[in-house]
């Protein structure tokens, strides 16, 4: 079934950053997309918090080539030079994107400014576009914080809530299997590149726990990771399209014995609480050690 996508333009569509960001080394994001059609259950964006002043729907930003060269031009003339976080809010690499192309034209324009990039995605799609984000790679120009520490200015980022496939059909439900993520990763390494697996959010009791969290470890470790992150859920809003709203109606449904447990771990916050985050930390930390990957991109 094709997708419904409303083609609309923009003023800006490089955001630039109060600080660097420490975990994706970012100090721009770009999203070529507004919306997003994997439909994931706890998606941050949807709703009051983040989504209000997005417009309805999947919505392509047509014109984001031409506003992109006219913002990187100027960026690069004064050589404000940073890592650009592809995808940060949107994944670059929706199906529309095979047809409308937005993303690679947005990295042929990268490519010409010599930024570097650290791409997020969940998508097999990213595949076509190998050979512009190797030379992107070779040529991009890294801010002086970098020297010594990276030879690329090429991440490439795969998220995951969890690797098993039928919590993913749950709370992914139009989203790429993990599977196929995992062998996109792979390929990718395979190709030369340094990628690495998100793991955000973790789903409290669910893909939380030291053995679940084992196994995604291992699962991404054989399959090319060079790095991990990790965080919790956040769950804003309490309209009918936030995420709150939307997740705790999907676990009342498949999982109704884990309402209590998961309701009391983020009390009147929209985060867990801090011993359940500072416990989830330490059990990451200690399954990077086991498999001798690193829970940073470098």
């Amino acid at each position: 079934m094709r997708e419904l996508v409303q083609k609309i333009k923009v003023k800006s569509v490089l955001n630039k950053q109060k600080y660097v960001d420490d975990w994706f080394l970012s100090g721009y994001s770009l999203n070529p997309y507004s919306n997003c059609s994997f439909n994931c259950v706890y998606c941050y964006t949807r709703g009051s918090k983040y989504g209000e002043h997005q417009v309805p729907g999947l919505a392509a930003k047509v014109n984001a080539p031409e506003v992109l060269v006219r913002q990187l031009k100027n960026r690069a003339r004064k050589r404000e030079y940073g890592f650009i976080a592809f995808g940060s809010a949107t994944d670059p690499y929706l199906p529309v994107e095979k047809d409308l192309e937005i993303t690679r034209e947005l990295l042929m324009i990268i490519l010409r400014f010599h930024f570097p990039v650290n791409l997020l995605t969940r998508s097999s799609l990213i595949l076509r576009d190998l050979d512009i984000l190797k030379k992107i790679g070779e040529k991009a120009i890294l801010p002086k914080e970098f020297d010594g520490k990276m030879d690329t200015g090429v991440v490439l980022s795969f998220s995951f809530s969890t690797t098993d496939e039928n919590l993913a059909k749950i709370f992914e439900p139009g989203a790429p299997s993990p599977q196929e993520r995992l062998e996109t990763m792979k390929k990718c390494k395979d190709a030369g590149f340094i990628v690495g697996a998100i793991f955000m959010p973790l789903l409290p009791f669910l893909s939380d726990s030291e053995e679940h969290l084992d196994k995604m470890i291992k699962n991404v470790n054989e399959n090319g990771a060079d790095f991990v992150m990790a965080s919790g859920l956040t769950l804003f809003g309490d309209g009918p399209q936030d995420c709150k709203t939307r997740y705790y109606e999907v676990l009342e449904e498949h999982f109704p014995e884990l309402m209590s447990k998961t309701k009391d771990v983020f009390g009147n916050s929209f985060a867990p609480s801090r011993k359940y985050q500072q416990e989830l930390h330490q059990r990451f930390v200690k399954l990077c050690q086991k498999y001798q990957i690193r829970n940073k991109i470098y």
